[in-house]
């Protein structure tokens, strides 16, 4: 079975490679770090490797690099010595990982998942643990694990019902797959009984909760806030939308319902989180044909912009702070068929969480929120304009649902602690 998949691995990446050269070609950025991605690293990083055994931790992209520096700062806290390696899959996740983590001993991409490339990775980074976040399953890296006899673990993990019924069509090749996994620390219960669905040991499944919920509260919101304010050049008085991680169909529906909202708030400012950078002219282009004053984060050092209504998110790495600034945050990927984003976030800053039908990626915690009354999810976008609207006219209203979202939170922390407690036996 691991050949076959190998052989259709290499078909996909052949199929795909006249659009991976033609990106390539386009833009500088793409060109980086194919070397990393073939399992060939830089001399300074082997001779840095080369009297360690790190903690290899591997982490997608910006979400996942997120929970996993959860997990790392408090190591770093426990293990000062403790050496870290890191992995993304995205170069805005690398990119983040870079900042989040800076104590790793180096921030790579990880390898594509074929037998030659992944020896080389493992002769070269020589981990002694391996963590993959939120349930990254690379059939032959982990055969290759267990083969060297390198634990793995799986850390946050979840596992959403559209991948549950993605893996249960080939579960008898997931089931040995999983076999080479030493640990999974699942999210919730639900996850894990995924999980067990497709064959994992039930000795080595425990439910330890979400990293994310871990997440150190900045001592004083309404500080960062300010500064946030300062630094975006805001009036104090304004009331501001922040919509994080936003894809192509979304953004349209919250510049239609932006705009309505200003009849009756012709002073709220609305701040657009492009879920992938390179979408930022395109969705530049689409708030400057409703007639609204757009300007780039990245813009706005520049000189005082007082007659702005859309702030444009061009840099990585800062929404999650960003949304302390917000009276109001929408988490992007659930007005569209995405499964959704991290509502954690403007949680963990006391805001009022508004998402759309769609977040099936996050379905226990959205639930849980909703239950609360922490978060409120709209069916439509005039559902969508409706709550707006309701919400900015109550200032009541929305300090209430900011104050169940830290009581939401509060209640479900530890993950980490019971984390860090499960895989102690690995780095003893």
């Amino acid at each position: 079975m691991y050949a076959v998949y190998s052989f259709l691995l290499t078909l996909v990446l052949l199929a795909w490679s006249p659009s991976i050269l033609l990106k390539m070609l386009r833009r500088s950025s793409y060109r980086e770090g194919w070397l990393e991605r073939a399992g060939r690293y830089p001399d300074s990083l082997r001779s840095r490797l080369q009297a360690v055994q790190p903690v290899w931790i591997h982490a997608v992209s910006v979400g996942e690099v997120g929970a996993a520096s959860i997990l790392a700062n408090l190591w770093r806290a426990q293990r000062p010595m403790l050496p870290l390696v890191v992995s993304t899959v995205t170069g805005t996740g690398r990119e983040v990982a870079r900042r989040s983590l800076p104590q790793a001993a180096a921030v790579v991409y990880f390898p594509i998942d074929l037998p030659m490339v992944i020896h080389r990775a493992l002769a070269t980074v020589r981990p002694r643990l391996i963590l993959l976040t939120e349930t990254e399953i690379w059939p032959n890296f982990l055969h290759a694990c267990a083969a060297s006899k390198i634990p793995v673990a799986i850390i946050n993990g979840r596992l959403s019902e559209r991948s549950f019924s993605r893996y249960r069509l080939v579960r008898p090749f997931i089931r040995r797959v999983l076999q080479c996994v030493d640990l999974f620390c699942m999210q919730t219960g639900a996850d894990a009984k995924r999980i067990l669905a497709l064959g994992a040991s039930p000795e080595r499944v425990h439910v330890v909760g979400n990293l994310k919920f871990d997440a150190v509260r900045h001592a004083d919101t309404s500080l960062l806030a300010e500064q946030w304010r300062r630094e975006l050049q805001i009036d104090a008085q304004r009331q501001i939308l922040v919509a994080g991680s936003t894809h192509a169909g979304e953004e349209e529906v919250l510049l239609q319902a932006f705009r309505r909202l200003r009849g009756e708030f012709p002073d709220l400012l609305l701040i657009l989180a492009p879920r992938h950078p390179e979408r930022v002219a395109q969705v530049e282009t689409a708030v400057a044909a409703h007639g609204m004053a757009v300007v780039r984060r990245s813009a706005l050092p520049q000189g005082r912009d007082g007659a702005k209504e859309v702030i444009l998110l061009d840099t990585v790495g800062e929404l999650s702070g960003l949304y302390a600034v917000g009276s109001i945050g929408f988490v992007g990927g659930s007005l569209i068929s995405r499964g959704g984003h991290n509502l954690l976030e403007p949680a963990l800053h006391g805001r009022p969480v508004l998402f759309g039908p769609h977040m099936e990626n996050f379905i226990e915690a959205s639930a849980y929120f909703v239950e609360r009354g922490a978060a409120i999810q709209v069916s439509d976008a005039a559902d969508l304009t409706r709550q707006l609207a309701r919400l900015l006219r109550d200032q009541g209203a929305r300090e209430k649902m900011g104050q169940a979202a830290m009581v939401a939170l509060a209640a479900h922390q530890g993950a980490c602690e019971r984390t860090a407690t499960l895989l102690e036996r690995f780095v003893l």
